[in-house]
């Protein structure tokens, strides 16, 4: 039996809520999401698993700051020290779009770090390129669409055709290291990708992109022993009961308000051949989004209704919060902000986000329709009907 730590979506370097924190200097989000992969790189140390595998998107961006790699860089080296084998896949977040540019973990290739191997291109990995480890791992980095073409030397015009032929390619990439296994020895699929049936979570707000899908049928097949995911924040086993297990175990901290509900995970796979056992590790402490919507019916009360649409103030203590409210336009002296920004003042961040509607609306002439007029029309009408200045509608044109 082979025991495998798998986590993937760290987004280390996530800034978008929160202050600093004044004794490290460091956002105080990124110590949410570090103090999720101090409990990881914890667990995998204290456990003595055999394997780690990083299923992708270690940042939020193709430019971390050297503040964020070294906390990053730190972190694996533990692994390293341990002795552990590490796997470490190039996600989309970690790869520049520009041909020839470093990926953000290059450096630990460069230095050639002692048991991690980063994976920047499909690969077949063989207990000998794992330090012994007994299990064969079939490792699927992202890749962007002119990048795939060019490496399976895939040419052609029409988008539609270049995305069927990658996508065959990649089912009979994986279906030839499948032949070329080992059937005695346990078979780990990575892969930093969308797979038919996943259920997305909020991260479409961090970039997914136009993704090529990977067939279901395909993780499915029962020569692989357990499928290692990343890319998805939305923990899940799309072969729940099945073999073998196909996982994302999400992110490892709420990114956006998109995962409000979600608890984040990492997984232990023990890994038998034909045989796994999955542990869901849930990740303690994960900081509080609570997120509001309120539309106002009524001109009276109106900062005691949305006071009464938010938690006890004890309840927001450290919570990043946001009330979203739909209003009409004159009543927007009604809402009394600094009212609620006191009632959340335990929160580490308040959102109010105001939504003002207009009661009248213009319509089309009897000769016109949607569809016979220009984006940019359509953009000046909608200027139109939100009363917005001329002025500024027309330098909205312009970038438009």
């Amino acid at each position: 039996m082979v025991r495998v730590l798998h986590f993937a979506d760290a987004h280390i370097d996530m800034t978008n809520y929160g202050r600093h924190d004044p004794e490290t200097g460091l956002p105080i989000r990124v110590m949410d999401f570090l103090k999720s992969l101090d409990t990881i790189v914890d667990t995998a140390i204290q456990e003595k698993v055999d394997l780690v595998l990083f299923a992708g998107d270690a940042y939020k961006d193709r430019n971390p700051a050297p503040t964020f790699q070294r906390e990053w860089d730190q972190r694996i080296m533990r692994l390293s020290s341990a002795g552990i084998p590490t796997i470490l896949l190039v996600g989309n977040h970690d790869l520049s779009p520009a041909m020839g540019r470093a990926h953000a973990l290059e450096e630990l290739n460069t230095l050639e770090v002692a048991n991690v191997l980063v994976v920047d291109a499909p690969r077949l990995l063989k207990p000998e390129d794992l330090g012994g480890v007994a299990v064969q791992v079939l490792a699927l980095p992202w890749f962007t669409r002119a990048s795939m073409a060019a490496h399976l030397g895939i040419k052609g015009a029409d988008r539609d055709e270049v995305h069927k032929a990658l996508e065959e390619r990649i089912t009979s990439t994986i279906q030839e290291w499948l032949d070329q296994v080992d059937p005695e020895i346990a078979t780990i699929l990575t892969a930093h990708a969308s797979v038919q049936g996943a259920v997305y979570g909020g991260e479409r707000t961090v970039m997914l992109g136009d993704d090529i899908v990977i067939p279901l049928s395909l993780v499915k097949d029962e020569r692989l022993d357990y499928v290692a995911l990343g890319h998805i924040h939305k923990a899940q086993d799309l072969n729940e009961k099945g073999h073998p297990p196909v996982v994302y175990p999400g992110s490892i901290e709420r990114v956006d308000f998109g995962e409000a509900g979600d608890d984040k995970f990492f997984v232990i796979a023990s890994i038998e051949k034909g045989k796994t056992k999955v542990d869901w590790r849930q990740l303690t402490g994960i900081r509080p989004f609570i997120d509001r919507r309120v539309t106002l019916k009524s001109e009276e009360g109106v900062t005691e209704t949305l006071i009464a649409a938010l938690p006890e103030a004890e309840e927001m203590a450290d919570a990043i919060v946001r009330l979203t409210v739909e209003y009409p336009r004159e009543w927007e002296a009604l809402i009394d902000e600094a009212s609620l920004r006191a009632h959340c003042a335990q929160a580490l961040e308040f959102h109010l986000v105001k939504r003002p509607g207009w009661k009248t609306r213009i319509r089309l002439a009897e000769d016109e329709a949607v569809g016979e007029l220009s984006p940019l029309e359509l953009l000046k009408r909608y200027f139109q009907s939100s009363q917005i200045d001329a002025e500024e509608a027309e330098e909205l044109k312009e970038l438009a």
